[in-house]
């Protein structure tokens, strides 16, 4: 792009969402170049500089995020969705440079609806800000990921994310009533106003997951939930992982707990040693009940049955009640996985009769590679399976970046191979992003038609969010 045709641009963009909106500073060039992603944070920690965009642009509105695309889609230039930029798989880095277009100014609370219990929002609304509306008036959204505090609504939708409260009230697509996307020749497309219908195929389901690849979601409505009478901790210590799985698994057929998660026997003795004190060999569990008292006693009690059945030792409500006052400490410095480290995240969702089989099959594919060790637990549960959220560690990675780049992958497709090969899948909550976009077709085949066929008719020139999730 040479000069003249760069402040032709920048001149329309500053017509579209003011002059102050639009910015060309080297300093917010590289702050939006890197998120949790493992690479792009290895380039700029070795000395090198990571993707960068032209232009990064702050809409305020649905209106001014359509004026923003139907400019980019006739210049033919790239746009990058952005929203807290907390993401772990590369989802919204610049990596052709173009147009990167930071959704925080879009922060409104658009309508409380306290007969239909929903709040409609703009999409760069930091989540944590939603969560505390709605606590304020006896309410809660129930979607409590770890990067609450630091990322957006958009970014959740983007991913299709999910909170630890997910056993009893779902992912965030379950906590989706409806979602607002702008494509890019600027029309603003909307899924049907209620969240289940048979008026043909639910919109929403195209939208959410779709990571910037199809357009901008700019205003979502959620439901909401009452706060709940009570909410019940309980700890445990299983002697296996598989007998921690089978009592979860046999939980869910009689009692709906908003958290169950299972820690193998390496990550109790690591991390869970190292937030909440704990120190036993096992398989450490913590599950929460929540609701009207009288109804979380009874699923109290059945809990304590299932769990005594697999011959766990019950831990009481201390250590459960400290794994809730900690559970964002995890992901905080002198506890989360960090730099000089290699680490990810493999997060993959299985049917009971494969999730054992899946969690060898990884740590022994992982762990192959001299000085990785391989960790695991399970913390997303359904009435068929459940979710493995597990990561490779390596404590002294080459300091070659070039290396280090060429390892890092090696790791990657090792592990998300052995998950397909298990009966997993690419990725269960965090996205596909750059990081896994060349698996998907591993996953899918020839199914990948529908996603390129979407991708060829919403967005014919190929602008947003280019070469993630393998489209």
């Amino acid at each position: 792009m040479n000069d003249f045709l760069m402040r032709q641009i920048r001149s329309e963009l500053e017509d579209a969402v003011g002059q102050e909106n639009v910015s060309v500073r080297q300093s917010d060039k590289i702050s939006h170049s890197v998120d949790n992603f493992w690479l792009p944070r290895m380039y700029a920690d070795r000395g090198l500089i990571p993707p960068l965009a032209d232009i990064i642009v702050y809409p305020g509105s649905t209106q001014e995020v359509s004026k923003v695309l139907v400019i980019a889609n006739y210049y033919r230039l790239p746009v990058y969705p952005w929203g807290g930029g907390g993401g772990s798989q590369g989802g919204a880095l610049p990596l052709k440079g173009g147009i990167l277009l930071d959704t925080k100014r879009m922060n409104k609370i658009i309508d409380f609806d306290e007969q239909s219990m929903t709040v409609t929002a703009q999409t760069g609304i930091v989540y944590t800000q939603l969560e505390y509306y709605a606590n304020e008036r006896g309410y809660s959204l129930m979607h409590y990921p770890s990067s609450i505090n630091c990322s957006t609504l958009g970014g959740f939708l983007a991913h299709n994310g999910i909170g630890v409260l997910s056993t009893k009230y779902g992912k965030i697509d379950d906590q989706c009533v409806n979602v607002e996307m702008v494509i890019p020749n600027g029309k603003v497309l909307h899924s049907a106003p209620v969240p289940k219908h048979s008026s043909g195929p639910d919109l929403k389901h195209l939208f959410l997951g779709s990571e910037g690849t199809l357009g901008v979601m700019t205003q979502a409505t959620m439901k909401l939930y009452r706060l709940p009478e009570t909410r019940r901790f309980r700890a445990f210590l299983f002697k296996s992982v598989a007998d921690g799985l089978a009592a979860g698994r046999d939980m869910l057929q009689v009692i709906k707990p908003s958290i169950i998660r299972l820690y193998d026997e390496a990550e109790t003795v690591s991390l869970i040693k190292k937030v909440i004190g704990f120190s036993k060999p096992g398989a450490f569990m913590n599950v929460a009940i929540e609701g009207a008292k009288d109804m979380v006693a009874v699923e109290e009690k059945h809990m304590l049955e299932i769990c005594a059945r697999y011959g766990a030792g019950d831990l009481g409500s201390d250590y459960g009640e400290k794994w809730r006052d900690s559970r964002l400490t995890f992901f905080y410095p002198d506890k989360v996985l960090d730099f000089p480290l290699m680490f990810g995240t493999m997060d993959t969702v299985l049917k009971y009769a494969n999730v054992e089989k899946c969690y060898h099959a990884m740590k022994e594919a992982t762990e192959q590679f001299e000085g990785v060790r391989f960790i695991a637990h399970f913390s997303h549960w359904y009435e068929w399976g459940c979710m493995m959220y597990d990561r490779f560690i390596m404590d002294n990675p080459p300091a070659d970046p070039e290396e280090a780049f060429r390892l890092h992958n090696k790791i990657w497709n090792a592990g998300v191979r052995a998950a397909l090969a298990s009966g997993g899948v690419v990725n269960d909550h965090h996205g596909v992003g750059m990081k896994l976009g060349r698996l998907m077709k591993e996953q899918y085949g020839d199914s990948m038609i529908v996603f390129e066929g979407l991708k060829k008719a919403l967005d014919p020139n190929g602008i947003m969010n280019p070469y993630k999730m393998g489209i």
